[in-house]
């Protein structure tokens, strides 16, 4: 099971270096992308806690997307002053001719499975997230000194 989850990581990994380097951008970038795409529009600030970023490099990693013609900072309509970072009409197409198959070949799969299945599978993604996001919070709090 092990081997198979790792094979797993590493064949995204692939797509993911493979998907950045089609779109001319970095994988900092393509993880903005990545909560563009998953949550809608954001503030710098919430798009760089998402992605796990300092401010700095947020804004570094918009001005990017922004220059690749991928999103766009626009006003919120709600509250001028308020700046929301949303993708452009480039970014959206780009995402779909990407990912689009993958997901689409993704959903086709999961149909063959029941409903107590789908629901073990989910429960083991679900743990294998909060692993992974409690050893990431782990790696961020080393030094890295020996």
């Amino acid at each position: 099971m092990s081997r198979a989850v790792q094979e797993l990581q590493d064949a995204t990994d692939l797509i993911d270096e493979l998907a950045a380097r089609r779109l001319g951008v970095n994988r900092t970038d393509l993880r903005c992308l990545s909560r563009l795409t998953a949550r809608g529009p954001l503030t710098a600030s919430d798009l760089a806690a998402a992605a796990g970023l300092t401010g700095g490099a947020a804004t570094t990693a918009i001005d990017r997307l922004e220059r690749a013609g991928l999103a766009e900072r626009v006003r919120d309509t709600a509250d001028r002053r308020r700046v929301l970072v949303h993708l452009t009409g480039r970014g959206r197409e780009a995402v779909q001719e990407i990912w689009g198959p993958i997901a689409a070949d993704a959903r086709a799969e999961l149909l063959r499975f029941d409903v107590a299945e789908l629901e073990l599978v989910e429960t083991f993604l679900r743990r294998a997230l909060h692993n992974q996001v409690r050893h990431a919070d782990r790696l961020r709090g080393e030094t890295g000194g020996t």
